[in-house]
């Protein structure tokens, strides 16, 4: 099965104001890295999230970004994107 190419990228909105609370350099930079993911999403610092079937996490600086793949559907869920401090984990 070929994994690169052709996925379709959904956000949810409540990203969209994550992403309305960092730096516009940041904001732009973690909107390239998501955009990216309709490429492929199995490339990048990325780790499956144990305990969780389809989420995955990908690392972009100090910055988190949590999907879910479906495979069979080619669809990405991008759900939750923060920033990691000493307090996150």
């Amino acid at each position: 099965m070929n994994l690169s190419g052709n996925w379709q990228v959904r956000i949810r909105e409540i990203v969209y104001k994550q992403l309305a609370r960092f730096p516009v350099k940041d904001r732009e930079r973690l909107l390239r890295a998501i955009d990216g993911l309709s490429a492929n999403p199995f490339i990048g610092d990325i780790q499956k999230m144990g305990g969780e079937e389809n989420v995955w996490r990908r690392r972009i600086g100090s910055y988190r970004i949590r999907y879910e793949i479906y495979v069979q559907e080619r669809v990405i869920y991008v759900f939750f994107v923060e920033r990691r401090t000493s307090k996150t984990y």
